[in-house]
């Protein structure tokens, strides 16, 4: 095909892995690597320790200080936004959307369903939006429930007026995250928190939404069914590709083609952007992998939060361990290996393993 680029299965890894810092040529600054990566999903879920702490931690190694993660937010060089820490730098790329809330031209159902829930509860919008003007930053426990028509749900979201109050001013620019407090969020005025920088017209700033998408991601698909907040599609960034082996066409930054590629062992975050497109984990590293945490502990094949291992440019299995702080431990429970382990990669695991735990500061139990 001309004009396409024929890559097989492990040009596809390396060019993913290249893209995702996972090489052995490590970056060194936390900033930096967030600023390539695009995002660090903020889930405080901690069985190991925070997936946004162990993403950093699996590019950047033991130097990696926790703190410097908090004071990067502390100080709003990184935001969250929708649930997803971005650099500051990049909610320029958004507020177009913002200011468009909840969306252009022909609304759906659900648009419009959210555009006249918040105009009938009018009133505490503007009673938030005053409390936060005058009080701010405040959690979500100090807003008042003033909603005269209550959020309507067949889910989780059933009468919770407020949260999905904030989570539409988010959407529209008004409010934004300022931090946390323990484990809950802080509000604020957006124009408080979002640097005041030149709004992005909104197709340039999809286009170079998915340009960086695709510099993060190596290789994607050019479309793929909606997600929730991040895409995992690039639409037409980079190139054209084919890759042996996988139906239809792909997109790929050609600047991690061709290129030297000195793979390493690593332990995973589930949320890591490596692991969370399923489709494209099967596709490219033939590798089965789901998080189990929501399910019960009698179906789990490989653990509560199991750790995805990288060896190389493969994928070779799951690692179930658990921090208990309170005892000092990281207790591993086992190794599920999706193909037999030879002795190197046993003895990298061993060490990538005592790095973990030296990281976090504690012991390191082997039930294995």
């Amino acid at each position: 095909m001309a004009g396409v680029h024929e890559l097989s299965r492990a040009d596809a890894r390396r060019v993913a892995l290249r893209a995702q810092l996972l090489t052995d040529d490590r970056p060194t600054d936390v900033l930096d690597v967030v600023r390539h990566l695009t995002l660090l999903q903020d889930d405080r879920t901690s069985a190991v320790a925070p997936s946004a702490d162990l993403v950093l931690w699996s590019r950047l190694g033991s130097g990696y200080s926790t703190h410097d993660l908090r004071d990067a937010v502390d100080e709003q060089r990184l935001v969250d936004l929708f649930g997803l820490l971005r650099p500051a730098e990049d909610v320029a790329l958004y507020r177009a959307d913002m200011a468009g809330w909840p969306g252009t031209g022909g609304l759906t159902d659900w648009q419009r369903r959210r555009r006249d829930w918040v105009a009938a509860n009018a009133e505490c919008r503007d009673d938030i939006l005053h409390l936060l003007r005058t009080d701010g930053p405040l959690p979500m426990s100090a807003l008042p429930d003033t909603c005269v028509v209550p959020w309507e749900s067949s889910g989780w979201t059933q009468d919770r007026n407020v949260s999905r109050m904030l989570d539409f001013l988010v959407a529209a620019g008004e409010v934004a995250v300022a931090g946390r407090e323990g484990r809950d969020r802080l509000f604020d005025l957006a124009s408080r928190i979002y640097p005041d920088d030149p709004v992005v017209p909104a197709e340039e700033a999809r286009r170079r939404r998915d340009e960086r998408r695709l510099r993060a991601l190596g290789i994607a698909r050019a479309r793929r069914p909606r997600t929730p907040n991040e895409p995992d599609d690039v639409g037409d960034a980079g190139e054209p590709a084919v890759v042996d082996g996988v139906r239809g066409t792909w997109r790929v930054d050609p600047t991690w083609l061709d290129t030297r590629f000195e793979g390493r062992t690593a332990l995973l975050s589930p949320l890591d952007r490596l692991a969370v497109d399923r489709t494209r984990l099967v596709e490219i590293f033939e590798f089965d992998y789901r998080l189990e945490m929501y399910k019960p502990a009698a179906r789990r094949r490989w653990g509560y939060y199991a750790l995805p291992i990288l060896h190389g440019d493969r994928l070779v299995g799951k690692l179930d361990a658990t921090t208990d702080r309170s005892i000092g431990v990281l207790r591993v429970d086992a190794v599920h290996e999706d193909v037999p382990f030879t002795q190197a990669v046993r003895a990298a695991l061993d060490a990538e393993l005592a790095d973990l735990a030296d990281w976090l500061r504690v012991d390191l139990d082997r039930a294995d």
